[in-house]
């Protein structure tokens, strides 16, 4: 079996690690991917504190092996989510925006590691200086909010900058792309569409089909949802999104947001102080911060309520490629042998 720096650092058996995608990677989710040996990461931007106590719980009645949870470093409770994850004893904090120097030590200091993920050579050099124990980086090809270099010129780059494990994500989905994760000087891939697209994933049934029927050119990055560059499925929705201007999606973002923030329990204090660090962070024009609070609502539509006419649908391109719906242990295994076969052909050891 393939085993890597990342094996024994997650406490897992396969260098594989599954996203902490918002509203997709619950405990039913991380739950299979635990139990299949790779490293599974809970979402927790979209639960309400209480809501995160539960699933970790959850996750840990169900399974004793090690799992992760994704944390907003800009989160008006993230102070308080790290320290339950070192109240609960979880193995791995993840990033989805570069955290805090204050937050990386407190987490180390408790034994819990940190992997943030970058999408970019100054922000691993960032957070690896503040002590992260790996990270994720992300190439263009990923869903989700991404950014405009390729996996095949990102990860090199990163690779060579920094001492930390780096973890491979943007267009991985089989063996083949971990054993050229792993020439690249990667120490493993993270997938988020390819778990999305499995019996476990709690998506509904006929999105995942809508998934499945889509090609290679049937994702968009756009910047009309949430003001940043956004890699999503192309709907009708979307296109009708593509048409419009900032402007005149500003009544139905603020709509939605005042919907998220009842649905998270969240006060109006904290996220005009998320806007605020989103603002400065990411250098967003107001309009683009109020867009960016309609995003939580646009995924809830598409991932959890099933509605692609009106929701929002994240996916790497590797969309275009798979065609079906594995258990999580039979996505696990067959990357494992497919890495495996790959590296007796390259005259590897594997």
């Amino acid at each position: 079996m393939i085993r890597t720096r990342i094996c024994d650092l997650f406490g897992i058996d396969v260098p594989i690690v599954q996203t902490g995608m918002g509203w997709v990677a619950g405990p039913r989710l991380v739950t299979a991917t635990a139990r299949a040996g790779a490293l599974g990461i809970l979402a927790s931007a979209t639960m309400t504190l209480d809501e995160l106590e539960r699933a970790i719980a959850e996750v840990q009645d169900r399974t004793d092996r090690p799992f992760g949870v994704n944390l907003r470093a800009d989160a008006e409770d993230a102070d308080a989510r790290v320290q339950l994850l070192v109240r609960r004893g979880v193995r791995v904090a993840s990033f989805a925006l570069a955290p805090r120097e204050a937050q990386v030590k407190a987490l180390k200091d408790a034994g819990v590691v940190v992997v943030p993920s970058v999408g970019a050579r100054r922000h691993a050099e960032k957070v690896a200086a503040w002590g992260a124990d790996a990270v994720v980086v992300q190439g263009g090809e990923g869903g989700g909010h991404t950014g405009p270099v390729p996996t095949t010129l990102l990860l090199p780059q990163v690779v060579d900058a920094v001492g930390i494990p780096v973890v491979a994500a943007g267009g991985f989905f089989d063996g083949r792309g971990l054993v050229a994760a792993l020439a690249y000087g990667a120490c493993g891939v993270a997938m988020g569409t390819r778990f999305l697209l499995t019996r476990e994933s709690t998506v509904p049934d006929p999105v995942k089909r809508y998934y499945l029927e889509r090609g290679l050119t049937d994702t968009v990055v756009t910047t009309r949802i949430d003001g940043v560059p956004h890699r999503v499925l192309r709907t009708e929705l979307v296109d009708a999104l593509e048409r419009t201007n900032a402007l005149t999606g500003l009544p139905r973002a603020l709509r939605n947001a005042v919907r998220f923030k009842r649905m998270s329990g969240a006060s109006w204090r904290g996220m005009v102080r998320e806007g605020l660090a989103m603002k400065r962070e990411a250098g967003l024009g107001w309009t683009q911060v109020a867009l960016a609070a309609n995003t939580p609502m646009l995924l809830r539509a598409g991932l959890v309520e099933g509605r692609l006419d009106a929701g929002v649908l994240s996916s790497g391109q590797v969309v275009g490629v798979i065609d079906d719906l594995p258990t999580v242990a039979e996505v696990v295994t067959r990357i494992v042998q497919e890495a495996e076969e790959t590296l007796r052909r390259l005259g590897g050891t594997g």
